[in-house]
């Protein structure tokens, strides 16, 4: 089989380390009802190890190079040719609305607007499985008050529980990255979260976080919601934003849904 050399467009680092894989692989636990969706295969290290304990397995791929040799391989695979940020996971054929299993060795650069496809796609996804840089790695599971903490850290503390399962040597990929990296596990809740709310809640955070040396009552006064006064939400506006904790931002952004209600029945 032929392989393919990663391209730096993409972002492509290989892994390639067999005892990696196979921790990955038990990290996964992959049964054979699960539904997955593996993000950037390559040159199918990952898909190897996964592939013959999953009937519904798709695979998303940006480099069309190594297309043909995976389904040549991995006849039952079902090949999108596409990038991950615009495929529209609703379009995926899940079999009694299962829900998605993802998995994937990612392109560093687009780690954090993969995890916000996700969460904006937590209706359908069950779990993330992913390979990410291992400073990332620590800004998701950063406690309140730490220099990580940041918008990474409370978007996915509040729609899931991410947890960093193993830090991962530079050395056991092809080119040998710059840094280090680690996998982590991303368990979504099963909590029914409007787009509304979700939309919301996403907004608030930003811009809290927007001017991280401000205090919240300055950051939110240079954003979307200046109109609006939160001294009425009982929080002391007088902190950064690295020092509220989730259940302060849910408040927030539940006092911007009730004034939000309030002017659309006046």
């Amino acid at each position: 089989m032929q392989k393919h050399k990663p391209l730096k467009r993409f972002g492509q680092n290989y892994l390639r380390d067999q005892n990696i894989l196979k921790k990955i692989t038990a990290q996964i636990n992959p049964v054979p009802d699960d539904f997955i969706l593996e993000i950037g295969p390559g040159n199918g290290e990952l898909t190897e190890f996964i592939y013959d304990n999953s009937k519904d397995f798709y695979a998303v791929e940006i480099d069309t190079r190594v297309i043909e040799n995976l389904q040549k391989r991995f006849s039952g695979l079902k090949m999108i040719q596409a990038d991950i940020l615009k495929l529209d996971l609703r379009t995926l054929e899940r079999p009694r609305g299962k829900k998605i299993r993802i998995i994937g060795n990612i392109p560093y650069n687009l780690t954090s607007p993969i995890i916000f496809k996700l969460i904006d796609n937590i209706e359908l996804i069950s779990d993330a499985v992913l390979m990410v840089q291992y400073e990332v790695a620590k800004r998701m599971i950063a406690n309140k008050g730490s220099k990580d903490y940041g918008i990474l850290a409370v978007l996915l503390q509040y729609f899931s529980t991410p947890e960093l399962c193993f830090k991962v040597s530079p050395n056991v990929f092809y080119p040998r990255p710059k840094v280090n990296s680690a996998v982590v596990q991303i368990r979504f809740k099963e909590k029914d979260f409007t787009n509304q709310y979700k939309q919301t809640f996403i907004n608030v955070v930003k811009a809290s976080f927007g001017n991280r040396r401000k205090t919240i009552k300055n950051s939110l006064g240079n954003s979307i919601f200046k109109e609006l006064n939160f001294t009425a939400t009982g929080i002391d506006l007088t902190r950064r934003a690295e020092q509220l904790d989730i259940k302060e931002f849910e408040y927030l952004a539940d006092y911007v849904l009730s004034k939000s209600d309030q002017s659309e029945s006046t």
